[in-house]
Parts: structure tokens; sequence; C-alpha cells
């Protein structure tokens, strides 16, 4: 079969692989009918996450078709159509009983510590994503297995197209985890920032949801004037001064109820945070959090769905400490929202595919991550069809 492989730094392309093979009696075999560039995607083509293998098939958001399934599927049959979360979860474990989807105990054998070495990664491993979190195959490829077919995937009714319904692979789930967690209710205000594919889906997730006031904040203009339109956020470009200033003049010098961080550990920050990103001193740019804390109000939550990793330079704890802040993290437990988000886009309330930008052919995914990676074209979000 065909399918995207990694090769090394901002060197992708796709290549002759061998077709899966059902190896656990609840596995399927999906032939993949539609694929997405993540933005988490391009934190390993760019060689920011190790444990990267030259030949790695990646991608985690892609649905398809069921063309083959073990003797212990029971939940799915040969012909389902069906959208896969990113998340590969047993469902059955400490984790999973508490619908904790993806600190699942079981499916990643290959988790250890990070910098801690009495805290262990955060479970479940994921599709296309890394050794560290299971070395999974991806589904940016023309076939798939899915393990744990009982667990995760999700038939989609007949009047949904495949555009209508990808995203709830990750991005809308994230996006919409991502607001929850803030516990922001109707009425409320947010901010978020990053406007790229997590950051619109949490903005769209915020507008169902009630929440009155968001603010987003992003160096792409295009990407803000496309969720000002999508969405009615007040948008604000990170480079025409402070962000957070701005947030706080318009809010009564209070700041927001809650703050969505869908940038992560890539931020653009001071020159010394990427001189000590460079030499590994630390392992990500806090100049997004640091703004997340000080936009937020007094009692006030941090919604960190954006990948971090390591030390932070300049965490400004005592600030958290001194307004009486939460922060909440992590990856997303998509199998608990799927359903909801798919009745909510069954019933018209999200419209996720409004923010596709580029529509291309698997053969041409190499070109898809750069012109995703470089903003070209005033890409937003890229799917791919094998």
């Amino acid at each position: 079969m065909r399918a995207l492989t990694y090769h090394g730094s901002h060197d992708v392309k796709v290549d002759n692989v061998p077709d899966p093979i059902l190896q656990d009696a609840d596995d399927v075999i999906l032939k993949v009918t539609a694929t997405a560039i993540c933005g988490s995607d391009l934190h390993m083509y760019r060689g920011k996450i190790p444990a990267m293998k030259s030949g790695d098939i990646l991608g985690h958001e892609f649905m398809g078709e069921v063309v083959d399934a073990g003797p212990k599927v029971t939940n799915l049959a040969k012909g389902d159509r069906v959208v896969v979360p990113f998340v590969i979860a047993c469902g059955s474990c400490f984790f999973c009983d508490m619908q904790l989807f993806s600190a699942c105990e079981t499916t990643n054998p290959d988790r250890g510590s990070i910098m801690n070495k009495k805290s262990l990664r955060s479970g479940a491993a994921l599709f296309g994503f890394s050794h560290l979190y299971g070395g999974v195959p991806g589904g940016q490829a023309e076939y798939v297995r899915v393990p744990k077919a009982n667990v995760g995937p999700i038939k989609i009714p007949v009047a949904l197209s495949d555009e209508q319904v990808l995203f709830l692979s990750d991005i809308l789930p994230t996006g919409y985890q991502a607001v929850l967690n803030t516990g922001v209710g109707k009425g409320g205000s947010l901010a978020i920032f990053g406007a790229g594919p997590v950051g619109q889906m949490a903005a769209a997730s915020a507008r169902m949801l009630g929440i009155e006031t968001i603010f987003m904040v992003d160096h792409h203009q295009f990407r803000l004037d496309f969720a000002k339109r999508a969405y009615d956020v007040i948008p604000i470009n990170f480079d025409d001064g402070d962000a957070a200033e701005f947030i706080l003049d318009n809010t009564h010098h209070r700041g927001v109820d809650g703050v969505v961080d869908a940038v992560g550990f890539e931020a653009k920050g001071s020159a010394l945070e990427t001189v000590m990103t460079d030499l590994k001193l630390e392992g990500s740019s806090g100049k997004a959090l640091r703004q997340c804390i000080a936009a937020v109000r007094r009692g006030g939550m941090i919604s960190v769905p954006g990948v971090y990793a390591g030390f932070i330079h300049g965490f400004l704890f005592g600030d958290v400490f001194e307004k009486g802040i939460g922060i909440k993290a992590g990856q997303t437990h998509v199998q608990k929202y799927m359903p909801e988000l798919l009745e909510a886009i069954g019933e018209g309330k999200l419209r996720p595919q409004e923010i596709i930008s580029h529509r291309l052919k698997l053969d041409q995914a190499a070109e898809g991550y750069k012109m995703f990676d470089k903003k070209e074209d005033e890409c937003r979000k890229v799917i791919l069809t094998p």
C-alpha cells in the first residue's frame, strides 16, 4: 500500500509499504477514505519529537471503511464506516473506567518517565506519534490497523459526509475538552491563544456552549480573520503588542474567566528561550503560557491542549499561586466526547469542515506538510484522500 513515512526533519514522503494485518483478536483493518494533517504532526515533521524512526507511518486523524475484523470484534462489522480516535484505549483499565481514556494503562508498553523519574508518562498509545506513544503506525495511508476496535471507532450515519465528521478523530474533541476544562459557562469570557485547527475548534465549541466573549490570539492574520468571520472572536495579533494587556484592558482589568493555550511548546519566545531550547537546556518555550497566566482573572482556569515537554523557562508559579488559578492539561479523552459531538454535527450545531482550506491526494502529502508548516497560501487545514 501507499503511506506517508518519516525520514527525518522536514523529510517525509509517500512510500510503498507492507499492508497492515490483524495482530490481535480485537483489531480491525480500515480502508482509509479521508485523513488530515494535524498541527501536532508538525512537531514531528520539524524534528521536535524524539523516538521517531525512519519509515514510521504518520497521521492520527483518519476515518474509513472496515474491510477486516478480528474474531473478538463485537461492535463493528465489515463495511461499517467509522471515525477513529487518535487515542488508543483498552476501555477496561483503572483510568478507562473513569473515562480518562488518554491515560489508559495498557496500550502503551513503551511508556517511561519524562524528567521526574517517579512520574509515569500519560498512558495511552497514539496513532502515528513516535515510539514514546507506542510506535503505532498512523493513518496517512491507504489502509491502517486499528487496535482495541471495540472501544475507539464510532459509526457514522450515511447522511454525513467524510469532511463533516473527520475531525471527530482529534481536533474537534480536543478543542471541546479544552473549553470544558476552563469551566467557563454560558455568558462567560474566554481567551484562546493559538488560532490553528485546535484553537479554531475551541472557538466553535465555545460558541456552541454559549460563551459570550471570545478573544483569540495568533501571529497569523489570515487565521484570525477566519476566526472572526466564522466564530465572531475578538482577534489579537501577537505581533501588534502585548496580548494579555489588551485582554486586561477590555475586561475591566480583571482578565477573562478562562484561557485555552492551544499553542504549546513551540511558541515563539524570547531570544533567550530560543537559545535554551536549541541547546536542549529546556524543553518548551513558556511565552504563551506566561501570557495565559497574565490574561486570566483571579480564580480562573487555564486549559492546555497544546503539547509541552520538559522544563519551561519562567513558568511564574508564584503568579499562579497569587491569583488562585488552576491549570488542566493533557491529551484528549476522545472516546468520551465523540458521541455527543457527532450528534451536534448531525443537528447542525457544529460545522467543523468549515476550517478546511486545502484538499489533496495522499501522494501530495509531502507538499501538504510543507504548505501547512510554512503557512503558505493561507493554509488552515489540509485533508488527504488516498
